[in-house]
């Protein structure tokens, strides 16, 4: 067997994970999202992780109802509101502007244009790997999904929801920060991921597999 190839030191430039040519702030879109995500922004990070872990605290551990969570969301906000605009006049405070804040049109344009061209891209994405272009992503996709189709039938979609959303606020951050340490360790994966897809290949194991007698059909 040739020694170099069982070799894991690579020389050239380092291969990022999943074939990356940009940065992984460029890869996550390089908007708010990816500030967001890679704490670009640590106060905006750091109050979307809370309120996330706040979310999940009140429905699985307090057992709160998502209506009654939401009546008393509302109720709250048309309070600070209303004490807001009422204590302007006397403090001399501005009063809130939320319609200029939140209803213009260029925001939900803009929301609106961002949402449709993510959904565009991750269906393409789908459209392509289920074709069969791909066949390592697909297998991998595939496999993704049951690994998930199965933990999802252990725990609670909701706890499920919650690691999730804990994933992305912190995978994409640690990944940032030991780039290549972790782009070393899946290159290694991965050669020897094709070293043992090559061995079946050889051994020609996926043509013994027993399939099913094929009928005939009577046009």
């Amino acid at each position: 067997m040739d020694s170099s190839s069982d070799s894991d030191n690579v020389s050239g430039p380092p291969r990022r994970l999943f074939g990356r040519q940009r940065p992984i702030h460029a890869a996550l879109g390089g908007g708010k999202v990816a500030d967001v995500v890679l704490w670009r922004d640590s106060r905006v990070s750091a109050a979307i992780l809370i309120g996330i872990a706040a979310i999940w605290f009140l429905f699985e551990v307090v057992e709160y109802n998502l209506v009654t969570l939401l009546c008393h969301l509302i109720i709250t906000t048309m309070l600070v509101i209303f004490i807001w605009s009422s204590g302007a006049e006397f403090f001399n405070w501005n009063p809130p502007n939320i319609r200029r804040i939140i209803l213009q049109d260029s925001t939900s344009r803009d929301v609106a244009s961002s949402l449709h061209r993510k959904c565009n891209q991750i269906l393409s994405n789908f459209l392509y790997v289920a074709s069969g272009h791909d066949p390592k992503v697909f297998l991998l996709t595939i496999v993704s999904l049951w690994v998930i189709s199965v933990i999802g039938s252990s725990i609670s979609s909701l706890n499920l929801l919650f690691f999730g959303l804990l994933c992305l606020e912190t995978l994409p951050f640690i990944y940032e920060k030991y780039e290549d340490e972790v782009d070393h360790l899946a290159y290694k994966l991965n050669r020897r991921m094709k070293k043992m897809y090559n061995k079946l290949i050889e051994a020609d194991i996926l043509r013994k597999i027993p399939r099913g007698p094929i009928k005939d059909k009577n046009h």
